[in-house]
């Protein structure tokens, strides 16, 4: 895994994206989270094809912490089986990475 990543999922509603945020970031999980939103989706869902509104939660995290805010995003997500992937940050500001390392350092 990269040394910094941001990782994504989406919920069907603000109030639920901004309570992932919240607990990821409270939790030292992540550093950071943005919504976005609402943006339209299609796709593919119990063999049945599909459009909806959804609001993409975007957190920042280090790699070495990325499994924990998996497994909290897995535990408290409403969905039963959400997207949740992580994408490597190949470059970033020194500022901005030692940011990242501060407020996600586990105590």
């Amino acid at each position: 895994m990269a040394d910094y990543v941001q990782v994504s999922t989406a919920t069907e509603t603000r109030d639920q994206a901004a309570k992932l945020a919240e607990s990821a970031v409270c939790s030292r999980l992540a550093a950071g989270a943005q919504i976005v939103g609402p943006v339209t989706s299609v796709f593919w869902h119990n063999n049945e094809f599909g459009t909806g509104e959804e609001y993409r939660l975007l957190l920042t995290t280090t790699g070495a912490r990325y499994p924990e805010l998996e497994a909290h995003l897995l535990d408290h997500h409403p969905w039963q089986n959400p997207e949740i992937r992580a994408v490597a940050l190949v470059e970033g500001a020194m500022g901005y990475l030692e940011w990242i390392e501060k407020y996600t350092a586990a105590d």
